[in-house]
């Protein structure tokens, strides 16, 4: 039985990629002397900032002792938030405030799963910060997905079985992540990229929460 919905934050929730993709490429240019592409910004979804950077250093062939990728780092953070601070209850993707009334409405908890530090003055932001029961974050975990722990750290705090949650996600890093932790997994994006997951909408707009689990159920 389901029990609760553990949801990732960017590109679930909120789009805050073209943020990261600004930071990042801000960074690259600045400071690492290449550019990245948006194409290649792709691969860093539902990644740690660390894993990021090491995957543009590898992308540009460069290398950085490690005082510096810190520096870095919080250097491209700080960039990052600096965009997140503008911010309103606008930047809320499609659908997601209905979807989660109805999660609410029938009885199933809510939780998120998010690789980001920045995951609870964002969801302050756009306002829907009351709407989590838990907010499983980048300062709560050791490892990033596609590791299962941000996932499992999430129904644990709920006092949930892994099979009673399910997760959203748009980044296969996060489906991999979900599957697992021995969730079930609905991916938010494109069915020929996310294609280990259980279920896959283009959105949650349209998207009602009695017919998902009826969908899931059937699945069993």
């Amino acid at each position: 039985m389901t029990k609760a919905f553990l949801f990732d934050l960017d590109g679930v929730i909120v789009d805050t990629a073209h943020f990261h993709y600004q930071a990042w490429r801000r960074l690259a240019n600045e400071k690492l002397g290449f550019d990245i592409s948006e194409e290649f910004n792709e691969s860093l979804k539902g990644v740690s900032r660390t894993e990021s950077l090491e995957r543009i250093l590898a992308h540009g062939g460069t290398t950085l002792d490690e005082a510096t990728k810190t520096d870095y780092g919080t250097l491209k953070n700080n960039w990052y938030v600096a965009l997140v601070n503008q911010m309103t209850p606008d930047d809320i993707l499609p659908g997601i405030t209905d979807f989660l009334v109805q999660t609410r409405t029938a009885g199933i908890k809510i939780g998120l799963g998010s690789v980001s530090k920045n995951a609870r003055p964002i969801l302050e932001k756009v306002g829907i910060l009351d709407k989590f029961d838990v907010i499983i974050d980048g300062n709560k975990i050791a490892k990033g997905k596609p590791d299962p722990e941000v996932f499992l750290n999430g129904a644990a705090e709920l006092g949930l079985l892994p099979e009673e949650c399910v997760v959203f996600e748009d980044a296969v890093a996060g489906i991999e992540a979900g599957r697992r932790a021995g969730m079930k997994t609905v991916g938010i994006g494109k069915a020929d990229i996310l294609t280990e997951a259980t279920l896959v909408f283009a959105d949650l707009q349209n998207v009602q929460v009695a017919d998902l689990i009826q969908q899931l159920k059937a699945l069993e």
